[in-house]
């Protein structure tokens, strides 16, 4: 076993990543299977074996973190606020320390984000890192100090299932929300909830990917509907920045990988923050797709030991 070595899960509804970080942050090994969804036992022994795998390449790791969607309530450890619902109820960190042998800290998916960029990502050296996820999901997550912070109930950071700020007459109520409420955030910033405000405004039912691809091809419509994304996105960094005020904010996921997304965000966040003066940086995460198996792994930088 090495003192330096961090093995992060990045579990996902459709793919389980897996990696191994020495001291330095530097990989040792990785690799993914896909998540055998809406199988509980499945999910389980595809973590197990994965973990078997990487350790086989990169020898035995002081430490295993496991990012996974929802988070785990603290009156009863059990899942909680999942999408990938087969896991909500379930014991799943008691369950996975048995299987491993040996203690994981399990945390919020977007709080790995958080802690990935804040460690030594684009918010590296920041006392508060807010990173948000734009997706298929939208979700966020926050690190004080490099350290993720789950809040009481272990929901800080759940941004995409509060309400779109400052709606407009055309934007009440909303989408309906898979969380049987209408108009959150994540029904209008996720990638399939950009698709469907185009569907809904031109009657074209296109995948976000091809509007991206219409808006880089000057189609007008496209253009419109971006533009309404991104007055939506700057309404909702808004709201918490007024309450939160990050010293940076990281944004991931694949929407995350759009240049044009972050031409004038900080203009159009600024005109909803309560301040004169809005200067934080937004952010594409630097270790992109990779971010969350890496704060998964870091989950364990604090000195403690796993064994």
């Amino acid at each position: 076993m090495s003192d330096r070595l961090r093995l992060g899960i990045d579990l996902g509804g459709t793919k389980i990543a897996g990696i191994v970080l020495d001291g330095a942050g530097a990989t040792r090994a990785e690799a993914r299977v896909p998540t055998p969804r809406d199988d509980y036992d499945a999910t389980l022994a595809a973590i197990a074996a994965l973990v078997a795998d990487l350790e086989a390449r990169s020898g035995p790791a002081r430490s295993v973190g496991v990012g996974m969607p929802g988070a785990l309530a603290p009156e009863t450890g059990r899942v909680k606020n999942a999408n990938s619902t087969w896991l909500n109820g379930r014991p799943f960190a008691t369950d996975l320390a048995q299987r491993l042998g040996r203690p994981v800290r399990v945390e919020n998916d977007a709080n790995c984000l958080a802690v990935s960029e804040a460690v030594d990502g684009a918010g590296a050296g920041a006392s508060i890192v807010w990173a948000i996820i734009l997706g298929t999901g939208v979700g966020s997550g926050i690190a004080l100090d490099g350290r993720a912070l789950a809040g009481r109930g272990r929901i800080a950071g759940e941004w995409g299932h509060n309400p779109l700020p400052r709606p407009r007459d055309d934007e009440r109520p909303g989408p309906a929300c898979y969380c049987g409420r209408s108009g959150c955030i994540e029904t209008w910033l996720s990638g399939p909830g950009l698709a469907a405000d185009h569907a809904r405004r031109t009657g074209e039912a296109l995948p976000a990917e091809a509007v991206v691809a219409a808006l880089r091809a000057h189609d007008p419509r496209a253009e419109e509907t971006f533009a309404r994304y991104r007055d939506r996105l700057g309404r909702a960094l808004a709201h918490v920045v007024n309450i939160l005020d990050p010293d940076v904010i990281v944004i991931g996921g694949g929407l995350s990988r759009l240049p044009e997304l972050f031409d004038g965000l900080g203009d159009l966040t600024a005109a909803h923050v309560f301040s004169d003066r809005f200067d934080t940086p937004i952010r594409p995460s630097l270790h992109g797709d990779a971010s969350g198996v890496r704060g998964a792994a870091w989950l364990w930088d604090d000195g403690a030991d796993a064994f």
